[in-house]
């Protein structure tokens, strides 16, 4: 069976590399990804990571794996940011406050079978000032970001504390990828 990628992301590419999985292609899926109306966080991430494996699976000798990260302020969910005015204002909401980083994954199998799993995380950013802000803002490291930052790079010094899974955090739970992969018939190390 081979491998597919249902993700541009490299940081998916790379957390798959850090235990061993090295996929046979990479497909980045087209789909909208705007949330239904009143859908709550947990299955919009579900049904992104579903649809984008969907949209990439094409034969009976393919696993296709895709993934979708979703930030979320209670039941509001905040987009990946589009500029450094949607950076600075996602880090506004989640200065000093709890937030959940919902990381669904969907595995399609080659009898076309969809298992899916999600691991939630809670972030808490310190209360940050606003030139911290308008820094990380600036920093444009956060620009494409669910929630305007990235928890592997410059945000990482912002954050207080995480409860759950880093790898998901990231963007790929590594725990659950591993176990659906196994189950579809992928060999993980």
């Amino acid at each position: 069976m081979r491998l597919i990628l249902a993700s541009s992301s490299p940081r998916r590419l790379d957390l798959l590399a850090s235990i061993g999985i090295v996929p046979d292609s990479v497909a980045s899926p087209d789909i909208d990804e705007t949330p239904r109306k009143a859908e709550v966080p947990r299955h919009y991430a579900l049904r992104l990571a579903a649809e984008k494996a969907r949209a990439v699976a094409r034969s009976d000798d393919e696993v296709v794996l895709a993934g979708d990260t979703v930030v979320a302020l209670g039941r509001r969910i905040l987009d990946k940011a589009h500029d450094a005015d949607d950076v600075a204002r996602f880090l506004g909401l989640l200065s000093g406050r709890r937030h959940s980083v919902l990381s669904a994954i969907a595995v399609i199998d080659g009898a076309g079978r969809v298992r899916t799993r999600i691991c939630e995380s809670t972030v808490r950013f310190k209360r940050l000032a606003s030139d911290e802000i308008a820094a990380y803002a600036a920093s444009g490291e956060g620009v494409g970001k669910a929630g305007g930052y990235a928890i592997q790079g410059r945000a990482a010094g912002l954050i207080a504390w995480i409860e759950g899974s880093h790898s998901a955090i990231v963007g790929l739970p590594l725990y659950e990828t591993r176990t659906l992969l196994r189950s579809a018939g992928i060999a993980c190390g």
